[in-house]
């Protein structure tokens, strides 16, 4: 990691923000509502305007920063491969769209390539410029695969996890694997020992053994009807054990294309609290159509959407989390607070990391919405997308 990408010393003043709405990740809302932040943290929150002091008056509605735990990359860059260079393009990319707290996903790699990973992104994560690693694979279910690579699939190794937990020391914060795998009860046990989250995820799993990770400590199901059996009435499988199970955190990739309507609206319904909404954004994010790479396999992508390039099956998306969040709370009709919970609270708590709820102490990690649109981006108190004053032209759009 280079000079660079290091975390600028925090500068800020004391500053108020007056808006038509404040909501935190814990469900308050506050319509009128206002922010105070000095030195990049929430110093006080409150209904109305604020009594006294100058005050920033900006259009909208305050949510926290959007938390995503479980993205690739974005423009040409996947955390598999990128140097530094490109781990700040990542980093900006889903900034300015709202995402103040990322995870770096490392695909299934060889096993010597996703040590060097963790090795190089480790630096990022002390720095706080990263939430954490995710390493997704490689021990999944060939069947279940998705785009990761056949040919890199491997049973849980217990000496690889030591080496692995080892090299990340304190940054690896969840794994995801298939639960049938031989190996993969040690591996559960031995990795929710060590602190990091264990997610069910690219399965072939059986409710039992589902039931059994998770009995284990496992506690988050990977992008929900994705790279898993689908739900039947006599075999429940992965999704229907972690739908009823109220220890599990349930990923969703609202984009449109993995999930249907009613699946989606389901996965709302009953895991409701539970709901973490991810980008599972690769590399062609922000780019648009073309020909790439996932997990060691060739993609395209057409009309925003990434296929394997057998048409086989999807292959990562290019949203971000503020995409998932427009579509649940238009198409589905969550609420203010029912989307921050799904795009701060609920990640946050599934991985254990510290991110902004707006409340008093926590770090000044913000989205400025306004007409389905991210008017604004702070982050530890700097704004990383300002609110637009002359034009609303120049807002970034949710969906784009």
């Amino acid at each position: 990691m280079t000079a660079s990408t290091q975390a600028p010393p925090d500068t800020s003043p004391r500053l108020v923000l007056a808006a038509d709405r404040v909501v935190t990740a814990t469900g308050t809302e506050l319509a009128p509502g206002w922010l105070e932040i000095t030195c990049g943290k929430v110093a006080a929150v409150g209904a109305g305007r604020p009594a006294s002091g100058v005050a920033e008056p900006v259009s909208g509605t305050i949510v926290p920063g959007f938390v995503d735990m479980h993205a690739h990359g974005a423009l040409g860059h996947d955390f598999v491969s990128a140097d530094d260079d490109g781990i700040h393009a990542i980093r900006q990319h889903h900034a300015r769209r709202g995402t103040t707290t990322l995870m770096a996903t490392v695909a299934t790699a060889p096993i010597e390539t996703m040590l060097e990973r963790v090795r190089f992104l480790r630096p990022y994560v002390a720095a706080g410029l990263l939430a954490g690693i995710h390493l997704e694979g490689p021990y999944l279910a060939p069947e279940r695969r998705g785009a990761h690579d056949p040919g890199l699939l491997r049973h849980p190794d217990a000496a690889e996890i030591r080496e692995l937990l080892a090299e990340a020391a304190g940054t690896l914060r969840m794994v995801t694997l298939a639960p049938e795998l031989p190996g993969s009860p040690e591996a559960v046990e031995m990795l929710v020992a060590a602190g990091v989250t264990v997610a069910v995820g690219h399965t072939a799993c059986t409710a039992e053994q589902a039931r059994a990770a998770f009995d284990a400590g496992a506690s988050v199901l990977t992008h929900a009807f994705n790279g898993m059996p689908p739900l039947h009435h006599r075999e429940a499988g992965p999704l229907g054990v972690a739908l009823v199970d109220q220890r599990v955190t349930v990923e969703l990739i609202l984009d449109g294309h993995h999930v249907g309507y009613e699946a989606a609206e389901l996965v709302r319904r009953v895991a409701h609290g539970r709901l973490a909404l991810v980008s599972d954004a690769m590399s062609a994010a922000g780019l648009g159509d073309g020909n790439y790479r996932v997990a060691g396999s060739a993609v395209v992508v057409r009309n925003g959407v990434a296929m394997l390039a057998d048409g086989s099956s999807l292959a990562g998306s290019t949203i971000t989390v503020a995409d998932g969040f427009a579509r649940l709370r238009d198409a589905h009709g969550a609420s203010w607070a029912d989307g921050a919970d799904a795009t701060s609270l609920t990640p946050t708590r599934a991985v254990g990391i510290a991110a902004s709820g707006l409340r008093e102490g926590e770090p000044a990690d913000l989205v400025l919405v306004n007409g389905g649109a991210v008017a604004g981006v702070m982050r530890a108190g700097q704004w990383v997308v300002e609110p637009a004053r002359e034009s609303a032209c120049r807002q970034a759009r949710l969906h784009g």
